[in-house]
């Protein structure tokens, strides 16, 4: 793997640090993708090592993932969606799901990772009747956020608000709150909020992993109990069946996944 792939327009390629371990690079590589580096390979392998159940955990989210956005196109007629903490380019990426449903979707990425943003530029192309935008931005500035999406969004029309396996690096919980409570603020009645996150729902195994994944240099993490996640939509309308595990969130068909012992949880809401 390489670091210089040119984006579009000749920009020249942000500095990437292979340093250090980088989440959505880890992830990439939990989920079987090439897009990652020895340092990013060695702490996924001591966190396997550690809690195994994150293999089936990423896949499952990406799953989750996948049905939401179907959902949200096939069923609740959204045609916009901003996808923050898009992590690298992988199989059934939000715009992909949402452009099989209704091609004219509008789709904006946000990451901070340079490699992502390299990749993005390069992979993360839209439909002719739709539109495709990446935002080289960061969670903790939702105010730069949303100015940059007003590019691509029309803010007067239902948007879904995408936080998937992102809010666990705001680690300071008012934060985290503010940060969502001033995005779900900007968006017109009748869009949604979608979540994923990890539970800290009893493992010592996983927390081991965390606490090791910490040491390595990465961004901490943090996970969350139930009830913290469902704070997150305070004022929304929780859909059916509400924060449940992501394998239980109106699964089609039976998973194919085993049950992992901590499950990342997961849920939309409806901006009324």
């Amino acid at each position: 793997m390489t670091d210089s792939f040119p984006p579009p327009g000749g920009e020249p390629s942000p500095k990437i640090d292979t340093t250090v371990p980088h989440s959505a690079r880890i992830w990439n590589y939990w989920l079987g993708g090439k897009d990652h580096y020895p340092v990013d390979q060695a702490a996924g392998d001591a966190y396997v090592k550690t809690f195994p159940g994150i293999i089936t955990i990423a896949r499952t989210s990406r799953a989750f993932l996948a049905r939401t956005v179907r959902y949200l196109a096939a069923e609740a007629g959204i045609r916009q969606f901003l996808d923050i903490g898009t992590g690298l380019p992988t199989h059934d990426n939000t715009h992909e799901v949402a452009q099989r449903v209704a091609p004219e979707c509008r789709i904006v990425y946000v990451d901070n990772d340079p490699l992502v943003l390299v990749h993005a530029r390069a992979l993360l192309t839209s439909s002719p009747e739709g539109a495709c935008d990446y935002i080289d931005a960061d969670l903790r500035d939702p105010a730069a956020i949303l100015s940059a999406a007003a590019r691509t969004l029309d803010f007067t029309q239902p948007i879904a608000l995408m936080l998937m396996q992102i809010l666990g690096h705001i680690t300071d919980d008012e934060q985290a709150y503010a940060i969502v409570r001033q995005l779900v603020a900007a968006l017109p009645p009748g869009s949604y909020l979608v979540i994923s996150d990890g539970t800290n729902v009893g493992s010592e195994e996983l927390d081991a992993a965390l606490r090791r994944y910490s040491e390595t240099g990465a961004v901490p993490y943090r996970i969350r109990g139930p009830q913290q996640v469902a704070g997150f939509f305070d004022g929304l309308e929780l859909l059916e069946p509400g924060v449940v595990p992501c394998l239980q969130w109106r699964a089609e068909v039976a998973s194919i996944f085993p049950a992992p012992d901590v499950e990342t949880l997961g849920a939309i809401g409806r901006k009324p």
